[in-house]
């Protein structure tokens, strides 16, 4: 959180580039208006490069990403999908989208996906498995990724908040068959709205370059208007004034990202030692984004005190305590497929996430942080954990 505080000069100039050539804002064609002038083409091609990935495909949202992901892998009626309970809904709408069923695993003190968990929720329907680096952490991926070798399952990794971290000096997102991520304004790098596929296998990344514009092959031997097909589709298709803007952001990105490592660890050197408090679980070789600092407290009312506490000392947090309900899916009832899926009631689906998520509590974290944030945090936490 988030490239928005560095968006200036460059992204300017990329956006202007597009108008000095010909200020074609759709992706495809117009090829003698834009003299070869092609920002999301030149922007798949170097955030791949960046992820160390094959292929990349350009998307409208985080969300798009997701069902195009689905769509091109052939997820669909009576599959099965497991993902994670702490997600945000998009992860679950998804699968939903695609008219397959969404179970949800409990998570571990990682806030992601809980192996064993994972294991006990396979059935002879499960198709996929959907994990979510959820506020920059990575998920455990080396066990998780064996367990889907093992039962022959596809891997998506949901890597919306861990743009630009790393596992084992492998970057998120190219774990998986797909990776998705988002890129709206809120996340470490930013296209305003916007996402993005990386996909290991060629044909998988045709199949979603052409679901994700109506069917369209792009077929170089045929004009556009007369384009070969192989299915029917829907409209995702990322726009150049986009593309020019992730260009700028991608070249941020490292930065970025070291900024907030950086400002998280000054934020729990000045708190770790207060009493009562547990560090989030951090998978062993993880390079994470830092989105947020997340912390355990003893119980729900101890996490609600440091809220109010923070707020009244003119700081804030993020997603937890106070906003869980929008990525938690033991709240989600207004989803008769999940709920249906988790045998008709939700309150009881997941007692070890919520257990867990009742008394996290998590602090923002962004590039510029101001020289005594630190040390109100502490004021603010203190007094919250002594009350």
């Amino acid at each position: 959180m988030p490239g928005y505080e560095l968006i200036g000069s460059e992204e300017l100039a990329e956006i202007q580039d597009v108008f000095a050539h010909g200020g074609v804002l759709f992706r495809h064609g117009f090829d003698a208006l834009r003299h070869d002038c092609y920002k999301v083409r030149q922007f798949e091609q170097e955030f791949a490069a960046k992820m160390g990935a094959r292929h990349a495909l350009a998307v409208t949202s985080g969300t798009a990403a997701l069902r195009v992901a689905l769509a091109a892998l052939g997820i669909g009626a009576g599959d099965e999908v497991i993902t994670q309970s702490f997600t945000f809904v998009a992860t679950v709408e998804a699968i939903i989208e695609s008219r397959a069923i969404p179970v949800c695993a409990e998570i571990d003190t990682t806030l992601n996906m809980d192996p064993d968990d994972l294991l006990r929720k396979i059935t002879p329907r499960t198709r996929a498995v959907i994990v979510v680096h959820m506020l920059g952490t990575p998920v455990r991926l080396p066990e998780i990724a064996e367990i889907c070798r093992q039962k022959n399952l596809i891997l998506i990794e949901d890597a919306a908040w861990g743009c630009g971290g790393k596992l084992q000096g492998k970057s998120l997102g190219t774990w998986g068959d797909v990776g998705t991520f988002s890129f709206d304004f809120a996340k470490t790098m930013t296209t305003g709205e916007g996402g993005m596929l990386l996909c290991r296998d060629e044909e998988v990344w045709k199949k979603a370059a052409a679901w994700h514009d109506h069917g369209h092959e792009n077929n170089p031997a045929v004009p556009r208007w007369e384009d070969t097909r192989a299915s029917s589709g829907f409209n995702y298709r990322m726009m150049e004034l986009q593309g020019a803007v992730g260009l700028a952001q991608l070249r941020k990105l490292p930065g970025v990202v070291e900024a907030q490592r950086r400002n998280r660890d000054r934020l729990w050197q000045a708190i770790f030692d207060l009493p009562g408090l547990q560090a989030r679980t951090m998978p062993e070789g993880a390079y994470d984004t830092a989105d947020a600092l997340v912390f355990l407290v003893p119980d729900s009312t101890a996490a609600l005190r440091c809220r109010q506490e923070l707020l009244a000392a003119g700081l804030a947090t993020k997603i937890l305590p106070e906003a869980y309900s929008w990525h938690f899916a033991g709240t989600w009832k207004h989803m008769p497929e999940l709920v249906a899926a988790h045998g008709g009631n939700l309150d009881t689906a997941f007692p070890q996430s919520h257990a867990i998520l009742s008394r996290a509590v998590s602090l923002p974290v962004g590039v510029n942080m101001a020289e005594d944030v630190p040390g109100r945090a502490r004021s603010a936490i203190e007094k919250a954990m002594k009350s």
